[in-house]
């Protein structure tokens, strides 16, 4: 017998109806509702938190998609371009820049007085510094390309000088330019003037995507043009050696490798490897690559290596992931019909799990597409003005890259670097979305249900 009886058991009945709530049900409801708060609020700040840093980035970096540029006809005098007049392109190389600059003022003077512009800007001198330091660089580069044009009147469009360019875009202003020594505010209304005839154009500038850096004096000709061909090589690197490693790790790892205490080691390993700050791989690519092994600094290829290092974690810990998510099921009923271990896996599982994989990769490529610490540290902020040649022996010329490129710019003075910063950070944005379209699209794609 016990003590227990039926009595004892029935609940002491309810007082009040359903439909009202008690005081227990109140204070849960209210925790639930003060936790809805909490996480909508969350939301709430960092979506404003996003909208502000691209408002930010989008109003600095955007002007930087425009440049202004000199519309002039300039004659190329065979006096001073091919003195002896047998148009030889050795002759012709031994003219420096310097000697084209009077060429530009002339043009420069005869187009205002063409458009019967009145300016207290009387010099020939004072009227060529509205053009960029660049224009003799670029007239002297088509003279040797064409040298039969010497002894012709040739249409010109040139770069304007980085304060005109400002002015036009709102970040110079008549009363910064009296405290400006590279520029007079009797320059900028002469510049306006000439915008206001034709000869000033401000378009779409597709030099930012395709040249090089430039030095300080030449802001307005700076591009990002050597910074895309060296991302554009490590990415190569990256790809080519951490995916077929990292996958072939992650399946050894998961699939074939015994269960004990080495396995465990290399696995907390692996986590502890996605989790080291991405300076400290620079700091190694610097010690081995380039201290032991001897590859040049500042080269896609010691790049490519340091990202592969540090971008193989994010891979394999991605790919075993995809791997687990395959249930058990699909590698019973394959080894059930004769099939291998090696089958099982490559035909049924691997296919299965390569939407997450190539989720992983392209995920891991992104965050090293962006990444600047480790490339600081092997020699990649240096001042890069020639195109790295073809591959495979550009893999070993010297590049930048586009976050170094970014970091570069933003520790100049002028304040048109800072704008070609911005519109860098931009295409740095643009270049990671695309990758995060990708990777969903893919995921989309070969995702298999069951």
């Amino acid at each position: 017998m016990t003590d227990f009886t039926a009595s004892d058991a029935v609940p002491a009945p309810r007082k009040g109806s359903l439909l009202t709530q008690d005081a227990r049900t109140k204070q849960r409801n209210a925790k639930e509702a003060r936790f809805r708060m909490m996480g909508l609020v969350a939301v709430t700040i960092g979506v404003l938190s996003l909208v502000g840093l691209l408002t930010s980035i989008l109003a600095s970096g955007l002007s930087s998609f425009q440049q202004t540029y000199v519309e002039l006809e300039v004659y190329l005098d065979p006096a001073k371009l091919d003195k002896n007049g047998n148009r030889n392109p050795d002759d012709i190389a031994k003219v420096s820049t310097f000697g084209y600059t009077p060429l530009i003022e002339a043009a420069m003077v005869a187009a205002i007085e063409r458009t019967g512009v009145t300016s207290d800007v009387a010099n020939a001198k004072a009227a060529g510094e509205l053009i960029s330091k660049e224009a003799p660089a670029t007239l002297r580069d088509f003279v040797l390309a064409n040298p039969d044009r010497i002894g012709e009147t040739v249409p010109f469009d040139l770069l304007a000088a980085g304060r005109i360019d400002g002015f036009f875009k709102g970040r110079v202003t008549m009363e910064s330019a009296a405290l400006d020594r590279n520029v007079s505010p009797e320059q900028l209304q002469l510049a306006q003037q000439l915008k206001d005839a034709g000869i000033l154009t401000t378009k779409f500038n597709w030099a930012f995507f395709t040249a090089p850096d430039a030095s300080d004096t030449r802001p307005e000709a700076a591009g990002l043009g050597v910074a895309i061909i060296g991302s554009a090589y490590m990415m190569l690197i990256v790809l080519v050696l951490s995916l077929p490693l990292g996958v072939a790790a992650s399946i050894y790892l998961e699939e074939f490798a015994p269960k004990n205490r080495w396995t465990d080691l290399i696995e907390v390993n692996i986590s502890n490897l996605a989790a080291v700050p991405s300076i400290v791989f620079g700091i190694l690519g610097l010690a081995i690559f380039i201290n032991m092994v001897g590859l040049p600094q500042s080269a896609p290829i010691v790049g490519g290596l340091v990202l592969t290092l540090m971008t193989l974690p994010t891979i394999i810990i991605a790919t075993r992931a995809a791997l687990k998510s395959v249930p058990p099921s699909i590698r019973d009923a394959a080894l059930g019909v004769g099939a291998s271990k090696m089958q099982a896996i490559f035909h049924h599982v691997l296919p299965l799990a390569m939407p997450g994989i190539l989720t992983g990769a392209i995920i891991g490529l992104a965050q090293a597409l962006g990444e600047t610490a480790p490339l600081l540290l092997i020699g990649m902020v240096a001042f890069v003005r020639e195109y790295p040649a073809g591959p495979p022996e550009g893999f070993f010329d010297p590049a930048a890259a586009l976050p170094v490129q970014v970091y570069n710019w933003t520790q100049r003075g002028d304040p048109a670097f800072v704008e070609r910063a911005s519109g860098a950070i931009i295409v740095l944005l643009v270049f990671l979305v695309i990758m995060n379209i990708a990777a969903i699209l893919l995921r989309r794609r070969f995702e298999r249900r069951w």
